[in-house]
């Protein structure tokens, strides 16, 4: 049992939802001091399950164009999480569940219409879910024509805070909501972007055209570099803005760890097993940032 517990951990790749779960909280407490519970819930459970059914469709989608199949070994961080290169799950069942999700998520914005009393939820809906099929499945497959960054930066920053302030408020946001987006965006596309310097050599071989192919590995680290810079910048002009509170000033701290991370991505920019310390690093960067951020609304 514990087997296959962690088998589906791995498959659904849960511990990657801070990355949607922490944003989605940031942009509910944006909005009110007393918390429209039903409608909070609602849209987590939403949030939760088209981030399942997305990572669930990016591992199946980079299988069948035979992406994770260049290296079927598994890094835990990038490059999939290989069940189906090992046998263990099938592509069906990626599939399957994939789309289970995204009816699990698509019955929660229903739900949110009801509550809400407007269908221009379900609009806003439609529009992130075309977005997370078309991330990496066809006909389109954004990620595989160098779309991918800029769809996880508007998909984890604008849509998931202003979303979850729209869902409390019921009105669209204004610059507050949409300035303290924007450090959640920078910081989630570092991730993919810390992700795509292993796999790129893989990534070419299967026709998957990241960002990288631009820049080239060997100088991905300063577009990394630019990414959680910006990130951080942009949570001292929310600062300076009075949208967030002095305790904000300490993500400076984590420039230290983003100095760590670039380091590693410039020297070790071919070694996989070395980078897997910066994608990891990358993840920590995103998930205390968020909690700061969090804070500084709290206090």
């Amino acid at each position: 049992m514990k087997n296959n517990l962690h088998i589906y951990i791995r498959a659904l790749r849960l511990p990657f939802l801070t990355a949607s779960v922490l944003p989605f909280i940031l942009g509910t407490l944006i909005a009110k001091d007393d918390l429209l519970w039903l409608r909070f819930l609602m849209g987590l459970v939403s949030v939760v399950f088209t981030h399942i059914g997305a990572n669930l469709m990016n591992d199946y989608a980079d299988s069948k164009s035979g992406a994770d199949w260049q290296d079927t070994h598994f890094f835990g961080f990038f490059g999939g999480s290989k069940l189906i290169q090992e046998g263990v799950l099938s592509q069906k069942f990626y599939l399957q569940l994939s789309l289970f999700s995204f009816f699990i998520a698509f019955s929660a914005v229903i739900g949110l219409c009801f509550a809400m009393g407007t269908l221009a939820v379900l609009g806003y809906y439609f529009l992130i879910l075309f977005l997370g099929f078309s991330y990496s499945h066809k006909p389109l497959q954004l990620l595989y024509h160098r779309l991918g960054e800029l769809i996880i930066f508007m998909l984890f920053g604008p849509a998931l805070v202003m979303g979850a302030y729209y869902i409390q408020t019921g009105i669209f946001p204004g610059l507050k909501p949409f300035f303290l987006s924007l450090p959640a965006g920078f910081f989630t596309t570092a991730i993919l972007f810390a992700n795509e310097v292993p796999d790129f050599f893989d990534d070419i071989k299967s026709g998957k055209n990241t960002l990288i192919s631009i820049i080239g590995p060997e100088k991905s680290y300063i577009f990394y570099f630019i990414l959680e810079i910006t990130g951080l910048a942009f949570i001292l002009i929310n600062l300076a803005r009075g949208y967030l509170s002095w305790i904000s000033a300490g993500a400076l701290g984590l420039l230290f760890i983003v100095i760590k991370a670039t380091f590693i991505l410039k020297k070790e920019y071919l070694n996989k097993e070395k980078l897997v310390a910066s994608s990891k690093l990358t993840i920590h960067i995103q998930t205390a940032a968020c909690i700061i951020m969090i804070a500084g609304i709290l206090l």
